[in-house]
């Protein structure tokens, strides 16, 4: 694995950054708990076809989004309540080329240097 390989992003997609969830050896549901949940987000989500598993810059996992649920709505492995006015996704891991194209892959370059937003849109036109 080379962290340093930049992926080069193609669809549309979320980069969700889970720094304060994510250790090492996690499970994979508990991986997929701690990526699809409890984000603050606009109604462009509904744009995003992949959402992508983001720690320290390189991905660890993609899903394809099948749908967007108020946080708390769906069966989690997470114990304590979400905050109100949040949202999670349903979905499944991505079939396998397209996480063969992106996991252990850079997307640091998709965030601004010093930004704290966890959430980043590609190839999602936002309306404004």
């Amino acid at each position: 694995m080379h962290s340093n390989d930049r992926a080069d992003i193609t669809e549309a997609a979320l980069l969700l950054r889970i720094s304060q969830y994510y250790r090492d050896g996690m499970e994979p549901i508990e991986l997929y708990d701690a990526t699809r949940g409890r984000w603050v987000i606009g109604p462009d989500r509904d744009k995003a076809q992949f959402a992508l598993t983001v720690y320290k810059g390189v991905v660890k996992e993609v899903y394809e989004i099948k749908g967007w649920y108020t946080a708390g709505a769906t069966f989690s492995t997470r114990t304590d309540a979400p905050p109100e006015g949040r949202w999670e996704f349903v979905g499944n891991i991505a079939e396998q080329s397209i996480r063969d194209k992106y996991i252990n892959k850079s997307v640091a370059h998709y965030f601004d240097q010093g930004g704290s937003n966890p959430v980043r849109y590609v190839n999602v036109k936002e309306e404004k």
